[in-house]
């Protein structure tokens, strides 16, 4: 196992998403999903719940009329049918994890070794000894 920062770390995406998840998993008691993108997004990692928790949608408010904001108009429900998002009680859950004010559908993770490097730390319980900063406009 490396050293909480060691020159030789194990950056590689199979490493890092290994690692996240055995932390998350090991801190809440509960499993997470942790994925790497497919195709131009290789590198990004997803933290998410697994599929079969992912049951909740939006649906308009009573009396919405769509002159107010997103949240004003819709609201939060559990579907029972996978296909949807994570439950507003797990994005704060995993929000608290991460030590992240909030979180809207799941966490996506860049890919550089910066940003692997803070969210280890983050799902490793740690405040983040760099944030990372964004490679792109």
């Amino acid at each position: 196992m490396p050293t909480l920062h060691s020159v030789d770390e194990d950056l590689s995406r199979a490493a890092v998403i290994a690692r996240i998840k055995r932390a998350l998993e090991s801190r809440s008691g509960k499993r997470w999903s942790v994925t790497g993108g497919t195709g131009t997004a290789y590198g990004w990692l997803h933290i998410d719940v697994p599929p079969a928790r992912r049951t909740w949608r939006d649906r308009p408010r009573p009396g919405a009329t769509g002159l107010g904001t997103y949240a004003d108009d819709y609201e939060p429900y559990d579907s029972g049918q996978p296909g949807g998002s994570m439950s507003p009680a797990e994005r704060a859950e995993l929000a608290a994890l991460l030590g992240l004010d909030r979180i809207d559908r799941n966490v996506s993770v860049a890919a550089s070794h910066e940003y692997y490097r803070e969210y280890i730390d983050r799902a490793e319980g740690r405040v983040p000894r760099q944030i990372a900063t964004p490679y792109w406009d």
